[in-house]
């Protein structure tokens, strides 16, 4: 009897343990995610409100530069992509050993020391894109209440509000979100998030060709904004900041392989994961040229940090109400799409040094009437709720998006976007040294090094500058 163990659904029911039609590779339940999960993902995480910021990032470089910026980054985050795709298997991309997340990648091709440099760079971007997100989240919802005030009391009206409130709310909505176990089970989260995000972006689109139909003018320059607003060093550094924008806006790689490990198969992760990035990519570049150019065609050098929160635009209020209110929903979602990573990621070392510690293992079972009950961890309750607490604090004492996000940009870009798929491609693939091919991928490499040094020096300087006039816990707009 022992021998013929009932099975339902796939479960073990003797055991309470899954069946083996149910396991991948003998560690863990099978994966569901398909090339269009896989984009959902992709495109919640790269078309953040960060796509809103393009116009002004545009502005700095200009019409020749800014396009030209957009597109290179795209093309080089769609073909450092496909280079970490093929090494998500250890060995053969169609069936070698898997590589749950981007530090099993690392170690597994690159082992040593580069495995904790990419874990410390992965994961404190991770926690700067939750500071980011709720910076951006509260901005977004002060803009609802604004532009009520603009609309009741005129558009020349003060209308001045604190972020605070704002940053406490997204943070307290985080708390719960945060509870939720683990990446596999927020693919619905990812759907509403990516449908959010084209909503505000098309809303930000619309509205930027509308201004443009209206007055029937294109504004800016071929170099980008003039001496007449900045002085040529404030130009320099705004340029490289702008660069480290857009660099954050086309780095979805420090969770490639944990969305790549989300995927089933046969066809291999390698292949679905190609056609994910690939349809991702072109969408996400699509939009990109679309609101940068436009939001500049009509604001020209005075283009807005932000074009729905910066108030380059006041009508119509509804509209920009709506399309507010769907970026702080697509932020919800993000948010949880860059955390899930570093939650898992904390949890496991907690568990693999404290496995006798109930506190750590033991889940409680709570209660939903009309559905399965919902099994609470405690210890993921406090971590989460701490994690989500700090950076909050973070975020209102250092409110400064635009700066954020060039900082995270340069930090991000060239270790996690194109120096480690770059070496473990070389690895992988037993790429001669000093072949046209390893001289072309380590040029890469190293202009990519190059701009994002640069953008951080811009990012760098533009928060010095903010913080001579500003006031910790006390911003307002």
């Amino acid at each position: 009897m022992g021998e013929n163990k009932p099975q339902f659904q796939g479960f073990d029911v003797s055991l309470n343990v899954p069946g083996p039609q149910c396991i991948d590779d003998g560690d863990r339940l099978k994966r569901t995610g398909t090339v269009w999960t896989a984009s959902a993902h992709i495109i919640t995480a790269v078309i953040g409100s960060g796509v809103l910021s393009l116009a002004w990032a545009t502005a700095q470089l200009g019409w020749i530069a800014g396009p030209t910026a957009m597109f290179l980054f795209s093309f080089v985050t769609y073909y450092t992509s496909t280079l970490l795709a093929a090494c998500y298997r250890f060995g053969d991309p169609d069936s070698g050993r898997r590589n749950h997340t981007y530090m099993d990648a690392v170690r597994a091709y690159l082992g040593g020391f580069q495995v904790k440099i990419c874990g410390a760079i992965q994961y404190l971007n991770l926690f700067g894109v939750a500071i980011g997100y709720t910076i951006e989240s509260s901005k977004s919802m002060m803009a609802i209440k604004r532009s009520n005030c603009f609309h009741s009391k005129g558009d020349n009206s003060p209308c001045r509000v604190s972020s605070n409130p704002y940053m406490i709310a997204f943070g307290v909505m985080e708390i719960i979100f945060s509870q939720i176990p683990d990446f596999d089970q927020i693919w619905w989260l990812s759907i509403v998030a990516a449908v959010m995000s084209f909503t505000y972006s098309s809303v930000g689109l619309g509205l930027g060709i509308a201004k443009v139909a209206e007055t029937g003018k294109i504004r800016g320059s071929l170099t980008g904004i003039s001496i007449a607003y900045v002085t040529p060093m404030e130009k320099i550094w705004r340029s490289f900041q702008a660069l480290g924008a857009i660099a954050f806006t086309c780095s979805p790689s420090l969770i490639l392989i944990e969305i790549q490990d989300t995927i089933k198969s046969p066809p291999s992760e390698y292949k679905t994961m190609k056609k994910a990035t690939l349809l991702s990519v072109v969408v996400i570049t699509l939009f990109y040229m679309f609101c940068g150019c436009f939001g500049y065609a009509a604001f020209g050098d005075l283009s807005p940090e932000n074009l729905l929160t910066g108030f380059g635009f006041f009508n119509p209020y509804w509209l920009l109400d709506i399309a507010n209110a769907t970026i702080v929903i697509h932020l919800v979602g993000a948010y949880q799409v860059y955390c899930q990573p570093l939650f898992a990621f904390v949890e496991k070392k907690a568990s693999k040094h404290f496995p006798e510690s109930k506190f750590i293992t033991k889940e409680v079972e709570i209660p939903i009437p009309g559905f399965k009950s919902f099994k609470l961890n405690l210890f993921h309750l406090v971590w989460r709720t701490v994690f989500v607490i700090i950076t909050t604090i973070i975020s209102m004492l250092m409110p400064f998006f635009n700066d954020v996000l060039g900082i995270l940009g340069a930090f991000s870009f060239w270790p996690l976007t194109v120096y480690f798929p770059v070496e473990m491609y070389i690895v992988q693939k037993k790429i001669t040294k000093w072949s046209p091919r390893w001289i072309c991928l380590r040029t890469l490499s190293l202009a990519c090094l190059v701009i994002s040094i640069a953008a951080a020096a811009g990012s760098f300087a533009g928060v010095a500058s903010d913080l001579k006039v500003h006031k910790p816990f006390k911003t307002s707009y």
